[in-house]
């Protein structure tokens, strides 16, 4: 007897359902909605489509109450209520309780991104998230929170949002009772990152911002600042860049009176009014207000110093510090003092030098008496009272409380003097000295003594004339005694 192989595909019971069932594969659609657009094979499809515009929902899910337009849909619906999920993904072990959920979330894996942005090039899966995602370029945000007016561009998105102001808090972490609103929130608090940076090895709790911090090592930058040029990976962060260029800052501190143009830079910022500190250096003990500001300060204890100028050589632990240090090659002084018209590459730098002319001096020595402006001064004062002088000169075996005051004494040895005055020609190791020595030619002599009226063009000239007047004289010569 001989066996007849079958031939694959789909069988129907009459030739009638076939023909319908070929103008699927046809592509012929001659049923048009008048409503959206939308094209049909078959009229039946048409017909259940209208129901959709037409807002009756006849068949209503006894669980929830959720209403359908059509049986199917509910019938759909139903399965997610009976937990039964038959459709597993083998590549990552997700299950599916429909199908058609099942083969989207298959698209995932494929890598396969037919779907592409036009505006920022970015591509997708399916052709729904497109269309989502060209809501974003729009601007158009329909979907309004009714109770703090947040506006949306997506339905889910308020949805979720509106999950904040009930109340409801269905997610719960076994370890310590607290519960939440979103999973999102839930997985952010359980500590736990599975992803993680081949690059540098950073790990991320959620795949979408493990994603956005890919675009760092990518090199690929595609959105400019049409002010000033600065390129962006991300179109958030252009967007937040240009809030500085546009100078509004809407963001007040009721304590000092600063202002912000970010929300984030101004939350952060009332924390250093709070008080609290809850992040220690083990090391110095040093605390810090932010979690951000210990990590920083962890470098410096490590010694690494990746960042190196190579005007001068000098290198740094931390970027921030050495695109602070360019500003001084660069040449550019963009803030300038009113009172004495002094100019200066940053503005922290104008801020300090104000107090200056502002003469208030809160930095009292103990010891001496003596008051400064900073409180960076007042502090370096004190090792001269302390009499600890950790930094010595290898060369001459001079010690130093200061480190700075060490690196500035071995210039001394060095032979090198880069400061040359363009009205004797003479030469200088320190700056310092070279602007001392300017103010002899310069004719200016602010400081007079009250004895006799001579003029001194430097404070210290004139504190070595006074002891003439005092009488005292400290110093005798063994060689000739007393005269």
């Amino acid at each position: 007897m001989e066996v007849v192989k079958e031939e694959p595909g789909l069988k129907l019971q009459c030739e009638t359902g076939l023909n319908k069932h070929l103008l699927i594969h046809s592509g012929v659609k001659n049923f048009k909605c008048d409503e959206c657009g939308k094209q049909f094979t078959r009229k039946t499809g048409l017909t259940q489509h209208l129901l959709i515009h037409s807002g009756v929902k006849n068949f209503k899910c006894d669980e929830r109450g959720k209403q359908f337009t059509r049986k199917t849909g509910l019938t759909q619906h139903l399965v997610i209520h009976s937990g039964v999920k038959n459709f597993k993904c083998d590549e990552c072990g997700k299950r599916f309780t429909q199908k058609r959920d099942f083969n989207k979330h298959l698209l995932i894996h494929s890598g396969v991104k037919n779907f592409k942005c036009d505006e920022c090039g970015k591509q997708f899966t399916r052709k729904s998230n497109l269309c989502q995602h060209l809501l974003i370029h729009s601007g158009v945000k329909n979907f309004k929170c009714d109770e703090c007016g947040k506006q949306f561009t997506q339905k889910s998105s308020l949805t979720q949002h509106l999950l904040s102001h009930s109340g409801v808090k269905n997610f719960k972490c076994d370890e310590c009772g607290k519960q939440f609103t979103l999973t999102q929130h839930l997985v952010i608090h359980s500590g736990v990152k599975n992803f993680k940076c081949v690059e540098c090895g950073k790990r991320f709790t959620q795949k979408s911002d493990f994603n956005k911090h890919l675009l760092i090592h990518s090199g690929v930058k595609n959105f400019k600042c049409d002010e000033c040029g600065k390129l962006f990976a991300r179109k958030s962060n252009l967007i937040q860049h240009l809030l500085f260029h546009s100078g509004v800052k809407n963001f007040k501190c009721d304590e000092c009176g600063k202002q912000f143009t970010r929300k984030g830079n101004h939350t952060q910022h009332l924390l250093s009014h709070s008080g609290v500190k809850n992040f220690k250096c083990d090391e110095c003990g040093k605390q810090f207000t932010r979690k951000t500001g210990l990590t920083q300060h962890l470098v410096i204890h490590s010694g690494v110093k990746n960042f190196k100028c190579v005007a001068c050589g000098k290198r740094f632990t931390q970027k921030s510090d050495f695109n602070k240090h360019l500003l001084i090659h660069s040449g550019v002084k963009n803030f300038k003092c009113d009172e004495c018209g002094k100019l200066f590459a940053r503005k922290s730098n104008l801020i300090q030098h104000l107090l200056f002319h502002s003469g208030v001096k809160n930095f009292k020595c103990d010891e001496c008496g003596k008051q400064f402006t900073q409180k960076g001064n007042h502090t370096q004062h004190l090792l001269i009272h302390s009499g600890v002088k950790n930094f010595k000169c290898d060369e001459c075996g001079k010690q130093f409380t200061q480190k700075g005051n060490l690196t500035q004494h071995l210039l001394i040895h060095s032979g090198v003097k880069n400061f040359k005055c363009d009205e004797c020609g003479k030469r200088f190791t320190q700056k310092s000295d070279f602007n001392k020595h300017l103010l002899i030619h310069s004719g200016v002599k602010n400081f007079k003594c009250y004895e006799c009226g001579k003029l001194f063009a430097r404070k210290s000239n004139l504190i070595q004339h006074l002891l003439i007047h005092s009488g005292v004289k400290n110093f005798k010569c063994d060689e000739c005694g007393p005269r």
